[in-house]
């Protein structure tokens, strides 16, 4: 069927036109044929926006796992449209940065409980539940906690676990107790991170024992977590296994192991669903977390996160619509595996909108679109395929 633009028309009428003009100049005493000119054709209304029910993502889950985000104290102001996200659709709050020792413990003795407080009493009162991250992790260790003898390290690092995990207690239904002890290197000699936490507790890996020796002790009623990324990966799984059959063996207080999973649209759920069903079939009764869960709209090489050379060039705005529709399936097909999966008990989102996302910033500075909400806070087609089976991106 024909269809006629605006523009259309006026060619239309300018040949009309030209048609009067010959007849006029020919001195034809014919008369020009009619000309007709078609109504204009009403424009198309795009698709409306998805927009969930009150509570549809945690309740759709409610019988699987707790549903979460990270989020920040920043997003707590009563005009946040974040906030109001998390409070009508998750079941689980992480704090991104309020709850790590750099920010509780800047200094030793002192305590800033303000920023965690803020995000434990948002919590509450929204009926959120709440995973505590993260008692030990390198990258957020005060210079205070690190100095001195093995000995004293340990002192300082149980009397900071003892203090928040006592504070507290009985709010936290987890705790990332450690997070990324794991090598990246696949040739190691043996499975730990040489971190400054190695080097403090004398060229070993106490301080992991000392860290959950000390939290159970605080809150013998919270489940305790070792925390790592790239557990998708088989040499990084195989080592972190080895860790924590380790600490079983030893019969340090390990409750449940925390999958990151930072992937992007190349990769596979079937790679997801390997890291849990391997820890499974090792470890019987070990309950599993996806604690991290974002999928970036870039499948850079690895140099791009080692030197930041071989990183895809920035989408900005112009983001393919073959990209929002791999990402929206990689997210169903993830989020339906993780329902079969009973050791799985917690899922989170490492963080609500798009504009929110650490990965703006790393592994270098670019637009990025790896959550369920975009940029103006509207639900993307990865939430509507995770919850609608027929929804077709």
């Amino acid at each position: 069927m024909l269809t006629f633009t605006p523009r259309d028309r006026l060619k239309l009428i300018a040949g009309g036109a030209a048609v009067l003009l010959g007849g006029c100049g020919g001195g034809s005493n014919s008369s020009p044929p009619p000309v007709t000119i078609p109504p204009p054709v009403p424009p198309t209304s795009p698709p409306a926006a998805f927009i969930p029910t009150a509570g549809q993502f945690k309740d759709s889950f409610a019988t699987n796992f707790q549903v979460g985000a990270a989020i920040q104290t920043s997003q707590l102001n009563a005009e946040s449209e974040a906030a109001a996200i998390v409070a009508d659709q998750f079941s689980s709050i992480t704090a991104e940065f309020e709850m790590k020792p750099d920010i509780i413990a800047p200094s030793e003795g002192t305590y800033n409980w303000d920023p965690a407080d803020q995000l434990m009493d948002f919590a509450e009162n929204n009926g959120i539940a709440v995973r505590g991250h993260a008692l030990v992790w390198h990258v957020t260790a005060p210079d205070w906690m690190l100095s001195g003898t093995p000995d004293e390290v340990k002192t300082k690092l149980q009397t900071y676990i003892a203090d928040v995990v006592t504070r507290y207690r009985g709010r936290i239904y987890a705790w990332d107790v450690v997070n990324e002890v794991i090598t990246d290197d696949d040739s190691a000699a043996d499975p730990y991170r040489r971190s400054n936490w190695w080097a403090a507790s004398g060229g070993n890996a106490d301080y992991i024992d000392w860290a959950f020796e000390a939290a159970r002790t605080a809150d013998p009623g919270c489940r305790l977590h070792i925390n790592d990324y790239s557990t998708e990966f088989a040499g990084k799984r195989r080592r972190l296994i080895e860790v924590v059959r380790d600490l079983q063996n030893r019969n340090i207080p390990v409750d449940g192991l925390g999958h990151q999973m930072h992937i992007n649209v190349g990769s596979t759920a079937q790679q997801v669903f390997d890291a849990v069903d391997d820890i499974e079939n090792e470890f019987m009764g070990l309950e599993q977390h996806i604690t991290e869960l974002d999928i970036s709209v870039y499948s850079d090489p690895g140099s791009c996160f080692s030197n930041q050379t071989g990183c895809q060039a920035d989408y900005g705005a112009n983001i393919p619509e073959s990209i929002i529709r791999d990402q929206a399936l990689l997210y169903r097909d993830i989020f339906e595996g993780l329902k079969t999966r009973m050791s799985v008990n917690s899922v989170t989102l490492w963080g609500v909108d798009d504009g929110q996302s650490w990965l703006n910033r790393f592994p270098v500075n670019r637009t990025n679109a790896p959550l369920l909400w975009d940029r103006e806070f509207e639900a993307k087609p990865a939430l509507q395929a995770i919850l609608d089976p027929n929804f077709t991106p």
